[in-house]
């Protein structure tokens, strides 16, 4: 097999892993609940933790992490080159975001996207403490996400432009951002209105 093959092929696994919405599925096995009716209408960490309780947000936010993490280590393992590697990051956010199995809905792309950058550039994990202190102080976690998503992308973008990054792990972050954003889009503008949902606040219907 070409690793052009292989690397369409991963990149239509990676997707498939997307796909898969956890948080729905846990609603629906666990609590006979459509939580895509509730709260964001989301089928994230975030939502979840609003219908389902903290239990079932951890495990939904580890579940879509490794959905973005794996498909990238296996990618590696298999010696793809680094635009293959790229195109199967993005895959594993798109899956996510636009399942097939919620007619092409999904997610907001944040936990997967964190995987699939984390198996990239395993640093940009230390985002992660701007974004708690953006929760704890704001209490809006689409904030918190936004911001720090953005961060990562500007910070690999300088990198690159000096050479210290590769420039197909730039692309990557930068179009995984770039769909996270554009799946806060209903967030941003109740942000900017002064009436997002925060974090604790119950799911309502």
């Amino acid at each position: 097999m070409t690793h052009s093959v292989l690397g369409l092929l991963l990149v239509l696994v990676a997707y498939a892993s997307g796909a898969v919405p956890w948080g729905f599925l846990f609603g629906r096995v666990f609590a006979n609940v459509d939580i895509r009716r509730y709260g964001s209408g989301s089928t994230g960490a975030t939502n979840t933790l609003r219908v389902l309780g903290w239990q079932f947000s951890i495990a939904v936010f580890v579940l879509d992490f490794l959905k973005g993490f794996i498909p990238l280590l296996l990618a590696r393992q298999l010696g793809l080159n680094d635009w293959w590697i790229a195109a199967i990051a993005v895959g594993a956010v798109a899956g996510h975001c636009w399942s097939p199995v919620l007619g092409f809905r999904g997610g907001k792309g944040m936990a997967t996207g964190a995987g699939a950058a984390a198996a990239i550039i395993p640093w940009v994990l230390l985002v992660f403490p701007l974004m708690v202190l953006i929760v704890l102080v704001t209490r809006y976690v689409s904030l918190a996400s936004i911001v720090g998503s953005s961060a990562v992308s500007v910070v690999v973008v300088a990198l690159a432009l000096f050479a210290i990054v590769p420039w197909n792990e730039s692309v990557a972050i930068v179009a995984i951002t770039g769909i996270i954003l554009l799946q806060h889009h209903a967030n941003i503008r109740r942000l900017l209105a002064g009436n997002e949902r925060r974090f604790g606040e119950p799911a309502g219907s």
